[in-house]
C-alpha cells in the first residue's frame, strides 16, 4: 500500500496538470528503507512528450547523489498519462528500474477529474496497489475530485484534527 501525505499528492497533480498536454514526472524521496514518502521532487522531462517521460539525465544524477549523501531513496516515482488511464504503458515497465519503488501514475485525460494509481513494478510484473491519503483537509467535495484506482474502496483517507 502507498500512504501518501494530501499535500504531497496535490503537488504532484499540480504538476501534472501544469505540464499537460506534455507528461509530466518527478519523484517523492524518503528515508533510505523507511517506505515514507516525504520530499516532492518535481523533474523536467527530457522528452518533452505527450506520451513519454525521461527523467533529464544531469538532473536525475544530480538529485541521485543528493538523495544518496542525504541517506534517501526514491519512494515514489511518478508521471502523468495526457490522453490515456493511469496504467502503466510497456515501455514505462520497460524503464522501471526502482524495484522498491511506489509507480504513481497520474491520468489528465479529463480536465475536470483526476485518475491516481499506484502500482509496484518488479521485473515486469505489474502489481496495483491501494493508497491510503494521509492528512487530507476534511472537504468531501475536494476529496471527490480524485479518481483512484478501480474503485473507491481501494483508498483510505485519514483525516487528522488540525490538517
Amino acid at each position: 500500500m502507498l500512504t501518501i501525505d494530501a499535500a504531497i499528492l496535490d503537488a504532484i497533480v499540480a504538476h501534472a496538470r501544469r505540464d499537460h498536454p506534455d507528461e509530466a514526472c518527478g519523484i517523492v524521496a524518503g528515508p533510505a528503507g523507511s517506505d515514507r514518502p516525504e520530499r516532492h521532487v518535481p523533474m523536467e522531462n527530457a522528452a518533452r512528450s505527450m506520451t513519454f517521460y525521461e527523467f533529464d539525465s544531469k538532473e536525475q544524477l544530480r538529485l541521485w547523489r543528493e538523495m544518496d549523501d542525504a541517506d534517501e531513496e526514491p519512494v515514489v516515482v511518478y508521471h502523468s498519462h495526457t490522453a490515456t488511464e493511469a496504467y502503466p504503458s510497456r515501455t514505462d515497465v520497460a524503464f522501471a528500474g526502482e524495484p522498491n519503488a511506489h509507480y504513481l501514475l497520474v491520468s489528465t485525460r479529463h480536465p475536470e477529474l483526476t485518475e491516481i494509481r499506484s502500482f509496484r513494478i518488479v521485473d515486469g510484473a505489474i502489481t496495483e496497489e491501494p493508497v491510503q491519503v494521509v492528512n487530507a483537509v476534511v472537504d468531501p467535495n475536494a476529496v471527490q475530485t480524485y479518481l483512484f484506482g478501480q474503485s473507491p474502496t481501494t483508498v483510505d483517507y485519514e483525516c487528522r484534527a488540525g490538517s
